[in-house]
């Protein structure tokens, strides 16, 4: 069998196994509950099967329709990738200790920066709306615990 884009079929195969990864996970380490009161496992492990069924979707297309020039994969672009991960990791270290009000704004601008159009003003905005955002639905809606002000100002 002759692979006819590369793109499809290495991002098809991605989804299957992160995927297949999902439901697994959750199924070995939660509860799964029933229909009637699904546990913990219920939502990750149908998002892991729903992601394994796109990626099998996608590997089916990139083995059977024919692409220009096989699409193949370019150079990963490592700058960005590294980037996006490290503003991750920042936000899991800062969230506890700066709160959602300094951290989500510092994770926006710093994710903001691997793109190649970024502009300070776009990323304040973001920064802005989605932090509002955040605060209106998971803190007041949801009624979450989530630090919203920095531990040094007694938040």
């Amino acid at each position: 069998m002759k692979i006819k884009s590369q793109r499809d079929f290495w991002s098809g195969l991605m989804f299957v196994v992160v995927g297949v990864a999902f439901a697994w996970g959750s199924a070995v380490n939660y509860s799964f509950g029933s229909s009637a009161r699904p546990g913990p496992a219920y939502f990750p492990f149908g998002l892991g099967i729903l992601l394994a069924l796109l990626g099998a979707i996608v590997l089916f297309k990139a083995l059977t329709i024919e692409s220009e020039g096989g699409q193949p994969v370019g150079a990963f672009a490592w700058k960005p990738l590294l980037i996006v991960v490290g503003s991750i990791v920042l936000f899991g270290f800062a969230l506890p200790r700066l709160g959602m009000i300094v951290t989500l704004p510092l994770l926006i601008t710093c994710v903001s920066l691997a793109s190649d159009e970024f502009r300070w003003r776009d990323a304040l905005l973001s920064s802005v709306a989605l932090t509002a955002g955040s605060w209106v639905i998971f803190v007041w809606g949801l009624n979450l615990v989530i630090p919203v002000w920095p531990t040094f100002l007694g938040g």
